[in-house]
Order: C-alpha cells, then structure tokens, then sequence
C-alpha cells in the first residue's frame, strides 16, 4: 500500500481508539513489528511504516554517512515527512491517542520527531541513538516514554542512552528506562517492560 510517499501496512481500529505506528530497524521493513504492535494493542489502529532511504539495499528512515554519523539535512527532511504522516493517519482515524514504537533507525526517527514537534502522546524508543544534544521543547512536558536498551550495546552506546533519557526528564516528560546487560539485541525483559508500559 503506497500512501503519503511511505509503503506500509495499516489495520483498522474502531474510530476513537489509539493509534500505534511502528518502526523498523535498518533493513527492516513494514513487516517487522507490525503483529507484535496488533499483538500489544489489538483494538488500536496500527500502522507501519516502510523507510523510503535504502543503504547499500537496507530500507532506512534517513540517511547517514557512517556508522553513528548522521545527514543531518536527510533527517530534518525525513522528520518533517513522518511528523505529517503521522498526524494526517491519526485525524482520519480520529485517535484519542498517538502512540509510537520504534527499533534502532526507528526509534531514532521516532525520538527526533517528539524533539521537533511532539506529535506522539507516549513512545516506545528501542536502543535508539541520537548523537546530538536535541534543542530544549516544551512541548515535550508530559509526554510518556519508555526507553530500551543493552549496556553493552556497540551501535547505541549506554552513556548516549542515558543522555537522551536525561533530555527528555529535562523536557518534563515522563520517562522510564529499562536495561538489559547485552547489545543490541531485543530482550525478554524489554518486551516485557513494552507490555507494562502500553497497558498502564
């Protein structure tokens, strides 16, 4: 399904109930965390999103130049397209919530879009990596997110995780952060939190 410049697939909740978008990770794609989001809210709308940047054939959100090094104009172009994407889906479906799940280059956008504009009401951030101190957003007060992420984790480096958790605590956002003691791998106890943490 082609839609607003992004693949993705997209089940129907009632009119009124939440909207879940979830994104991929580098070479991802819109499948890869589509029923584990209908499996977590199974009466919300869920949309996924495919990345429309592909490096070296692996579907991304945005651009970089290196391994933590980010194209900094492909992201503000990048964040500005899902911001609107996000909001168009969630006035047609006239959600009473807009909830974001993203892993790794999907967290990344994910969290770069609450800095800019807010848009999501709570955020699942999984091992996310922003290697810049995002500007100051009032807007953020109040928002929920939850954070995950490995120790010992080589692409998003444990004191960058704690940084960005101490930005968003400094936004006035409410913010939870679960650790495991691996790498960039997807935990038992991650996905637990997850279920806690949407179900609140």
């Amino acid at each position: 399904m082609v839609d607003r410049g992004y693949v993705h697939k997209l089940k129907s909740g009632k009119p009124g109930n939440p909207i879940l978008f979830v994104l991929h990770g580098t070479g991802g794609d819109e499948n890869q965390f589509f029923g584990f989001g209908a499996e977590l809210l199974p009466e919300a709308s869920i949309v996924s999103p495919r990345g429309d940047v592909s490096e070296h054939g692996a579907a991304r959100f945005f651009r970089r130049t290196g391994e933590g090094v980010y194209d900094m104009g492909d992201l503000a172009r990048a964040t500005e397209k899902m911001a609107n994407f996000v909001k168009t889906l969630a006035a047609e479906r006239e959600a009473s919530e807009i909830i974001g799940l993203g892993y790794s280059n999907g967290a990344n956008i994910l969290a770069n879009v609450m800095i800019e504009e807010g848009v999501f009401d709570r955020a699942v951030l999984l091992h996310p990596l922003i290697p810049f101190r995002p500007k100051d957003n009032l807007v953020l007060s109040g928002r929920k997110i939850l954070i995950t992420a490995g120790e010992r984790d080589p692409i998003c480096p444990a004191p960058l995780t704690q940084a960005l958790a101490d930005y968003f605590k400094a936004q006035q956002a409410t913010v939870e952060v679960e650790w495991h003691s691996g790498g960039h791998d997807i935990r038992q106890n991650e996905i637990a939190a997850i279920g806690r943490f949407l179900q609140a």
